[in-house]
């Protein structure tokens, strides 16, 4: 073989080799950088870490006890277009902390934490911020903030009210969104739109009352002609029994008398002031004697009838006092304890009426004068 062309061979051969080297190398330069724009593109953005305001109100009726989160998606707060490359899935970023965590150590630094007074609980129902591409080739970002405030009264949360907000954003594609402030703002107006709410609510919403106070008026106004209201000072005559004569039966004499509650509320300066209005009474109409039987000691039988409906009264007075209330429920138990009044008028009635025989049995009766007018002085 002629040397010279076994040379030339060999150096062919090596520059093909080379050629495919430098291929081989620009394929594995290509696929280093598309890996990397990847790995870039792909990296999770840094937790918001909300920075610590001076708010310019102190709260004077309310502290925030909690913060709860009850987002339907508690998993980020928002999702943002990355800036590189403009047009890719939109990133999950959440509070530093989490969202409930972040927040309320956002208000403890923020906000005057005096648990004297009233401990309010934030409820977050919603508080997202969403990016999406535009035709023009930017982002556009719509933040949504919606918070329910709820006071912690007796073990149970009242609510108060609902707060929303929002707002929209638009900015260049390479370029990323500052949203701490504007997430910062949103929780901070929030707190100072319940601080003005507070202040305008807190001497007459009920929900807000501290305090219960409850009176009572006997109503004693015997201006009406056919019913008779129980009246120490005016107690029953023949002229009260107006049903006319008793014809048939073994009494000698009947009332029918009866115990009526009627109550009202009214908020003043964070307390709750009840008024029970109550009313003894008896109907005269209903009232009836036998003409032979009109004497004092029947009448005074009929009487103890009529005391008997006082001293219920004073029982229920006594069963309705604003420490067996709860500030929740007092409406309702004391329509209850007044239909617990009505069950022991009942029994005290049959139990008079079976222990004197009706009036018959001197000697019950006079215990049952003594032991009615000893308790009757007892709430005078």
């Amino acid at each position: 073989m002629n040397p010279t062309r076994a040379i030339h061979h060999i150096c062919v051969r090596l520059t093909s080799s080379a050629r495919i080297l430098a291929v081989l190398f620009l394929l594995a330069g290509c696929l280093s950088f598309t890996f990397l724009q990847r790995s870039i593109s792909n990296t999770s953005p840094s937790p918001i870490a909300l920075a610590t305001d001076k708010l310019d109100f102190t709260p004077n009726e309310f502290y925030i006890a909690d913060v709860r989160d009850e987002r339907p998606n508690t998993k980020a707060i928002a999702f943002l277009v990355p800036t590189t490359p403009p047009g890719a899935t939109p990133q999950a970023v959440d509070l530093e902390g989490g969202t409930a965590n972040s927040i309320r150590k956002y208000i403890r630094a923020s906000l005057a934490h005096n648990t004297q007074l009233r401990p309010v609980v934030m409820r977050l129902k919603e508080f997202k911020v969403t990016e999406t591409m535009s035709l023009k080739g930017r982002v556009e970002g719509k933040m949504e903030y919606v918070v329910a405030f709820e006071v912690k009264r007796e073990g149970q949360l009242l609510h108060l009210f609902e707060y929303k907000s929002g707002a929209r954003y638009d900015r260049p594609a390479g370029q990323a969104a500052a949203l701490e402030p504007t997430l910062r703002q949103a929780i901070a107006e929030s707190l100072r739109y319940l601080h003005r709410w507070m202040a305008l609510e807190v001497k007459h919403n009920e929900k807000l009352a501290r305090e219960i106070k409850v009176t009572f008026e006997d109503f004693t106004q015997n201006n009406e002609p056919d019913t008779l209201f129980y009246d120490p000072n005016r107690p029953l005559n023949w002229s009260d029994f107006k049903g006319g004569p008793v014809t048939s039966g073994k009494f000698a004499a009947f009332i029918f008398p009866g115990l009526s509650s009627e109550s009202y509320a009214v908020v003043k300066n964070g307390v709750i002031h009840v008024k029970v209005t109550l009313r003894v009474y008896t109907l005269r109409q209903l009232s009836k004697v036998r003409a032979d039987s009109k004497t004092a000691y029947v009448l005074n039988h009929e009487q103890r009838h009529f005391d008997i409906v006082k001293l219920v009264a004073e029982h229920y007075k006594q069963r309705v006092q604003p420490q067996k209330l709860t500030l929740q429920d007092y409406d309702s138990m004391i329509k209850y304890q007044y239909l617990e009044a009505l069950w022991e008028l009942d029994q005290l009635q049959k139990q008079y009426d079976e222990e004197t025989h009706h009036g018959l049995n001197h000697t019950a009766q006079e215990r049952w004068n003594r032991k009615i007018q000893d308790e009757l002085q007892s709430f005078m």
